[in-house]
């Protein structure tokens, strides 16, 4: 046996890795999954159709029902319940269980409910006690009831550092964001009696002529936008009124950004994730296109923007 299992354990699977760890009162069915190095805490229990990956942590009190996929290198803490009906009847069994999928380096704290069919993207973080009711991007730092979004963490898991926001000098503020193909700029603003104006030419501060635009507001502050990248088309950003948060993310590094007044613009290169999210009630996003709509041009999945990147 190339695992180990403590005597008071219950194995019944011949699909567990190489120093694994299997500890007291812990039952795995037949057909369940381990990969090699994984550390499965006391009073866990796993069902037939589990994969779980490797160098993974199961702490003590948990379940994987059917329909849970564990990816490699994941921390699932004490007593986090996985479900699997979402209208479950007892003796009344469903064809098929739903997918429920925590991916590779994604972390799930203590007391967390997780609701069928989720998927926990790479690298992201529950907090303890959450109840997540819709798929967790890749990165993101979710808590509550239901999970909502509070920050995003860097390709390392660490915590990003601190929102950019501040500007000294009209035109682009090159050293403001630590993404690549992302720049700042500060609009001329004009104040006195009659009113407030603000400005901007191509070419002397818009950087590209724009051949579409649109508006976002009304957004509960909660609720996350963007969420994807585009192939060609550069975009122009500023919070008219109120303010939101842009997260960036060049496939390296990711930054996030508070446009917090009218004369703050960002532009977002082509081949940038983007996602927007923190708006304040009265926030109003204008948003400028240098190209008109074309659905192809969007990724709006994150794993297929690090291939298309790593092919660049």
């Amino acid at each position: 046996m190339a695992f180990f299992k403590h005597p008071m354990a219950l194995v019944e699977s011949h699909y567990v890795g190489n120093d694994t760890r299997v500890w007291a009162f812990a039952h795995i069915l037949p057909k369940a999954v381990i990969g090699s190095d994984c550390n499965i805490c006391d009073h866990t229990f796993i069902e037939n159709d589990v994969v779980v990956g490797n160098r993974v942590t199961v702490k003590s009190g948990v379940q994987l029902w059917d329909g849970v996929t564990v990816e490699d290198d994941v921390f699932i803490g004490p007593n986090v319940t996985f479900t699997n009906d979402p209208f479950p009847r007892s003796k009344r069994y469903p064809e098929s269980f739903s997918r429920t999928i925590i991916c590779k380096g994604a972390s799930v704290g203590a007391n967390a409910t997780i609701l069928p069919g989720v998927t926990i993207g790479q690298n992201a973080m529950v907090g303890a006690g959450s109840v997540v009711t819709k798929d967790v991007p890749p990165f993101a730092i979710v808590v509550g009831n239901p999970a909502r979004i509070i920050e995003y963490v860097q390709s390392d898991g660490i915590r990003m550092a601190g929102p950019t926001t501040s500007g000294l000098s009209h035109g682009p503020l090159n050293n403001d964001v630590s993404v690549k193909g992302a720049k700042l700029y500060e609009i001329p603003l004009v104040d006195d009696m009659r009113g407030t104006l603000i400005f901007a030419e191509y070419d002397k501060l818009l950087p590209f002529i724009p051949k579409r635009f649109f508006l976002i507001f009304d957004v509960p502050s909660k609720e996350v936008r963007g969420e994807h990248a585009h192939r060609i088309c550069h975009q122009f950003l500023a919070c008219i009124k109120g303010s939101c948060s842009v997260v960036l993310d060049d496939g390296i590094n990711r930054a996030e950004v508070v446009l917090n007044r009218p004369n703050l613009g960002l532009h977002i290169f082509p081949m940038v994730w983007a996602t927007e999210y923190k708006y304040s009630p009265d926030a109003v996003l204008l948003v400028l296109a240098s190209d008109v709509y074309e659905a192809d041009d969007y990724i709006r999945d994150y794993d297929k923007f690090i291939i298309e990147l790593q092919k660049k």
